[in-house]
């Protein structure tokens, strides 16, 4: 089974225009979260997904392997089926954020544990919520697992509701999981979810991956203790700044 890491890398973003050729502590923020891939031990290969040629340019200053896609995707999961028409040898395709420049190689890692069984089909990533500020956070998407730890349903709001409880105390009755935002596909399960038409608890939550539950796909969540900081304005920026000093 080879396993291919895709790094959507967009140019154009309302809040942080030309972020993945930021320099972070020397480093553009795309080169960091590629060579952050390229430590994980189960991607056989990494490859940057862009629709600019100056991202494509600069990875070649590093050595970094990259390949143009089109402008009009939607979501990055809409440019990954587009990189794996070019790289059919791959039977995973792995959807790795191009904003998190100290991502985890470990959680890829643990993403990709998730195909040592075969019947998986999508597979993401949930950490357990310890803050109430997080809870009601509607920017921090919820996930309600089933008993195979298949996500039943994701959304902005806090689920599942405990009724008759206080939310204040809701975290000491009921453990809350978030999504952490990577995803991996079998190659044809990809394939057929970037056809789908946009469903109608998408476009209520604002969450792409509803649209794959509404059509039956189960995806398999795994549990991570860890998460890193995404690069989402400039203010992200000085956060990882100063998590790297530290």
């Amino acid at each position: 089974m080879k396993i291919l890491g895709i790094i959507p890398a967009r140019f154009e973003s309302s809040r942080f225009p030309g972020k993945p050729l930021i320099d972070i502590a020397g480093k553009s923020m795309i080169q960091r979260v590629y060579e952050q891939c390229q430590k994980s031990s189960r991607l056989d290969k990494v490859i940057v997904a862009t629709d600019d040629q100056r991202i494509l340019d600069h990875l070649k200053t590093f050595g970094g392997q990259g390949i143009m896609t089109s402008s009009i995707h939607a979501s990055g999961t809409d440019r990954c089926g587009e990189v794996a028409e070019h790289f059919p040898e791959f039977d995973i395709l792995v959807n790795i954020q191009g904003d998190e420049p100290m991502i985890d190689p470990h959680q890829i890692d643990l993403l990709c544990s998730c195909y040592d069984d075969l019947n998986t089909q999508i597979a993401t990533l949930v950490k357990l919520i310890h803050t109430n500020e997080e809870l009601v956070n509607e920017n921090t998407p919820k996930v309600i697992l089933n008993k195979n730890h298949q996500a039943v349903y994701f959304s902005r709001a806090t689920i599942p509701y405990l009724r008759g409880k206080k939310i204040d105390n809701w975290l000491s009755e009921h453990a809350f999981y978030k999504h952490i935002g990577i995803y991996a596909f079998k190659r044809q399960i990809l394939s057929e979810i970037t056809k789908l038409p946009v469903s109608n608890l998408e476009i209520a939550e604002g969450l792409e991956q509803l649209r794959w539950i509404e059509n039956g796909y189960p995806i398999q969540a795994v549990i991570t203790t860890k998460e890193s900081q995404a690069i989402d304005t400039p203010d992200d920026l000085i956060k990882v700044l100063k998590l790297l000093k530290n």
